[in-house]
């Protein structure tokens, strides 16, 4: 008589799916002392780059930056795999400018797998999850479809657009989490059987373009940066050739083909009932919306440093495929346009993020932790932000260690987490500048040093790494100390000021201040004044180029903007007080009847940690705080 066997693996953390959550997540609880597996469909798609083989842009530039700095591995990734950089909005103050890069997609999966599978601690195994197991209000583990169980003390779900993932070209629909790959089903009712809610969310890509098929020279060029700038703080060099981007527009010819689709659209005819992103809509929401727009922006780009691969950015759309074949074939640049797939829509399912701690461990089960695209968001840098954080809050509870918490005067990452659990999501969440409330300390350039000691002090970021940021530092506070107080005379100055076109001086000042004048800047004063020129190359010595613009614009950043950075800093220092006020577990809201019905349905739902937090839910007034503080004060 023949036993049947069951194979139980045994772990630390599980981390089930292999996106840009996964990945970071099971990287960092790996590092960070905890065993752990990563389960994913397809070993030759992790990381793999769905949409747009992009990394950063506004406010995602700053969120790559941090992870970087907490000692994430997005950022290297990213500046291994660059075709194409460039510093977006350096015409607008420090606080909005925001890296961004184009990857080779199939390099990004390769590198990043190759990270994974040198890992200490990290095991990768290949297979579907269909359930997780639960005992009381604990997790315990998953099953999987080829009959494993994996048994854990923390499991971190990042399944991405696959729980019960439903693809739609006009009025065609097939399963699937990405084109030719398959959706999950079972594991979302697995897991809302626990009173977990979810809901349905939709996104969307363009066609990819053969680019043997497009006439260039009837395009726009667009080159990228050639200067120092890169996401890692470890400056790790872009070794790929680097490609131009192009762009284009649509005309109303276009838009009259594309129209004669819109009976057809997943969006109009009722196909598709869930919500896209706002800050991303596809083509045929860009004609409904704005419908007098004679043209729309379209930049097409590179997917690879050999492939002849291109994506249209711009062109997201679920029409029939010929309806978008042929409108583009109205454009000169394409006319005789080949394509390789499509562009699709996708439906998926993603779980309520106000059941969530800031840690991103569930509310309802513990040791259950959800982070990426099934928390309601879009993009992999908020994806990758809230992987690292689910991981390493894994691995430290696995230990018995402190939470770790990002607030929203230290991280983007911070401010995207408080966002979720305390307001939730009716649309796909995109990170913007506009949602942080204090960006001016927030910046990319000083990513590492809000973050990478805090990282370091837990066991993530290496030696290396936190010796990298003290010795930038110290180099950084010796040039500010030096500019605050080297005096210039007037007369000696005055000449290179006119030749600037800024007023000349009155009386003498220290550097500080003439730094802090808009005209005036370290590259244009610098040759002008030779002890700044002796104590740069002092500050800089054996560094390379990079590295020493690197630590030359923090400097002039944080001396141009100290009034600005002073003031948020004193304005978070106000905040952290109400952060410091406990009220979890104090109140029974909906007996309060000094408080409105909205103010007690939504204490009552988020059940918020702070004061604070209490302050930032949507339908909690000021007065409603006030009540608040005033009980608390008795």
């Amino acid at each position: 008589m023949k036993q049947n066997l069951k194979m139980i693996f045994e772990y630390d953390v599980l981390v089930v799916g292999a996106g840009h959550a996964g990945c970071e997540a099971a990287s960092a609880a790996a590092r960070m002392g905890a065993k752990t597996c990563l389960i994913t469909m397809d070993m030759n798609k992790i990381a793999q780059m769905s949409c747009n083989p992009a990394v950063g842009g506004i406010a995602k530039g700053q969120i790559v930056r941090e992870i970087d700095a907490l000692g994430g591995q997005m950022g290297i990734v990213t500046d291994r795999c660059a075709l194409q950089f460039r510093m977006l909005n350096r015409s607008k103050g420090p606080a909005m400018w925001s890296p961004r890069a184009q990857c080779d997609r199939e390099k990004f999966i390769w590198t990043w797998r190759g990270i994974l599978e040198n890992t200490d601690n990290l095991n990768i195994w290949q297979d579907q999850v269909k359930e997780i197991i639960v005992e009381g209000s604990e997790i315990q583990g998953v099953r999987t479809f080829l009959g494993a169980e994996f048994r854990a003390k923390c499991v971190v779900i990042t399944a991405g657009t696959f729980l019960n993932g439903l693809m739609h070209i006009g009025r065609n629909k097939l399963p699937g989490g990405r084109i030719a790959e398959p959706a999950s089903p079972l594991l979302t009712e697995s897991i809302t059987q626990h009173g977990i809610r979810s809901g349905r969310m939709k996104t969307g890509t363009p066609v990819r373009i053969d680019k043997r098929s497009v006439d260039f020279s009837l395009m726009e060029r667009q080159d990228g940066d050639t200067d120092y700038h890169a996401f890692s703080f470890m400056n790790v060099p872009r070794k790929l050739k680097q490609l131009p981007c192009w762009i284009c527009y649509t005309t109303p010819e276009v838009h009259e083909v594309l129209r004669t689709g819109f009976a057809d659209s997943p969006l109009f005819n009722g196909q598709i009932q869930s919500i896209g992103p706002r800050y991303c809509p596809s083509i045929e929401t860009k004609l409904h919306t704005f419908p007098d727009r004679d043209q729309h922006m379209l930049f097409l780009e590179p997917e690879g440093e050999t492939t002849n691969e291109m994506y249209l950015n711009g062109f997201s759309s679920s029409l029939p495929m010929d309806v978008q074949i042929e409108a583009l074939r109205r454009l000169p640049c394409f006319r005789n346009l080949m394509v390789y797939r499509p562009g699709y829509a996708i439906e998926y399912d993603f779980f309520d993020p106000t059941q969530l701690k800031h840690t991103l461990e569930s509310k309802v089960l513990s040791g259950l932790f959800f982070a990426g695209q099934v928390n309601g968001t879009t993009g992999y840098e908020e994806a990758a932000g809230q992987g690292l954080v689910a991981g390493v809050n894994a691995a430290l509870k696995v230990a018995g260690k402190e939470e770790f918490i990002l607030q929203r005067n230290e991280a983007y990452i911070g401010v995207l987490i408080d966002d979720l659990v305390t307001k939730g999501v009716d649309e796909p969440y995109r990170m913007f500048t506009s949602r942080a409330e204090y960006r001016i300390l927030l910046r990319q350039d000083d990513a590492d040093m809000r973050l990478t000691e805090r990282s370091y002090k837990m066991g993530l970021a290496t030696q290396e790494r936190y010796d990298r940021m003290n010795d930038k530092k110290q180099r950084i506070e010796a040039l500010i100390d030096f500019a605050e107080n080297f005096s210039l005379k007037a007369a000696l100055i005055n000449p290179a000021l006119e030749q600037i076109g800024t007023t000349p001086l009155q009386r003498g000042c220290k550097l500080a201040e003439l730094l802090g004048r808009p005209q005036v800047s370290v590259q244009n004063i610098l040759p002008h004044i030779k002890a700044f020129q002796n104590e740069i190359a002092k500050q800089t010595e054996g560094k390379t180029e990079a590295e020493r613009e690197e630590i030359v614009e923090t400097m002039e950043v944080r001396i141009k903007y100290s009034g600005y950075i002073q003031r948020e800093r004193e304005m978070a220092e106000k905040m952290i007080r109400l952060e410091n006020i406990k009220i979890q577990g104090k109140f029974d809201y909906m007996n309060m009847n000094n408080i409105t019905i909205e103010a007690r349905q939504k204490l009552t739902a988020i059940n918020p940690v702070t004061l604070a937090q209490a302050s930032r839910i949507p339908g909690v007034s000021p007065s409603d705080i006030n009540v608040l503080l005033v009980l608390m004060g008795r």
